[in-house]
């Protein structure tokens, strides 16, 4: 399955009217499972599916390390991936008879509250500090990386930044919050959270579970080109992520710690 599908429009200019082609972000549903029980569908742009669950099973609270996996594949359809744990991985029965559901705009609903995240996870701790120059270099450092935007202009971007600004990775999505569980996921799956040490970039805006699966990365800055919520800068306030916004052209906003932010 490819992220982007070619359909045929009508393209009309003033008085004129042609038939043409155009490219859009594929939207295809992807069901999560762990061994047989499904635990998550979300509308997603297919591609590094594997990350995508290993991702939002880590986000979530449900797994904590690589280790817990056996095997993670597609079962009987490119739209299911099944992950496969370890014998003696125990997991919170209470969590997985949630029901989750997920689309590409509201990310995952039917959230309990801010106290089911304190329950789960600690307040980020890392002594990161990153120039001004740096956080305003990085949207675009992230908008080069998005081949999928540039075909269809309709997909979301999300990037992993070293101390020194350097872009590691990144991943597209029609689902931010999918980016973003597709990138934390791929660095999951080496073993090499938490990302202490590092930024994250998202394109579009700043919601309560980008800023929830930040926390559980342990990501000390939270940056994108769009607004937060009340809700996404209460949350970072609480944990201690550094929650930038607006970062267009040479300025930026920062909502909480700014002690991170070293400007001059």
């Amino acid at each position: 399955m490819q992220p982007t599908s070619r359909v045929p429009i009508t393209r009309v200019s003033g008085e004129a009217a042609s038939r043409d082609e155009d490219v859009l972000a594929v939207e295809e549903p992807l069901e999560i499972r762990i061994g047989e029980k499904p635990v998550s569908v979300t509308l997603r742009t297919p591609g590094e599916d594997f990350e995508l669950a290993a991702g939002f099973l880590f986000s979530e609270s449900i797994l904590h390390a690589a280790d817990e996996i056996e095997s993670i594949r597609h079962w009987g359809s490119p739209n299911v991936v099944r992950v496969q744990l370890r014998d003696g991985v125990k997991l919170d029965l209470q969590r997985l008879q949630r029901h989750f559901y997920s689309t590409s705009s509201c990310g995952v609903c039917g959230k309990t509250s801010i106290d089911a995240l304190r329950v789960q996870t600690a307040p980020v701790q890392s002594d990161l500090r990153m120039h001004a120059a740096k956080i305003i270099a990085m949207p675009e450092l992230l908008r080069a990386q998005q081949t999928s935007f540039d075909a269809t202009g309709a997909i979301h971007g999300a990037a992993i930044f070293d101390a020194d600004g350097n872009i590691l990775r990144a991943r597209e999505d029609v689902g931010r919050h999918n980016a973003v569980d597709k990138v934390i996921g791929s660095f999951f799956l080496e073993s090499a959270t938490p990302l202490a040490q590092h930024a994250l970039v998202v394109s579009g805006r700043l919601s309560f579970e980008i800023v929830q699966k930040t926390i559980v990365a342990g990501i000390p800055i939270l940056a994108a080109v769009g607004a937060p919520s009340t809700l996404a800068v209460e949350l970072a306030h609480e944990f201690g992520v550094t929650l930038i916004g607006f970062v267009r052209g040479e300025r930026f906003n920062v909502y909480t710690s700014a002690e991170r932010i070293v400007s001059g």
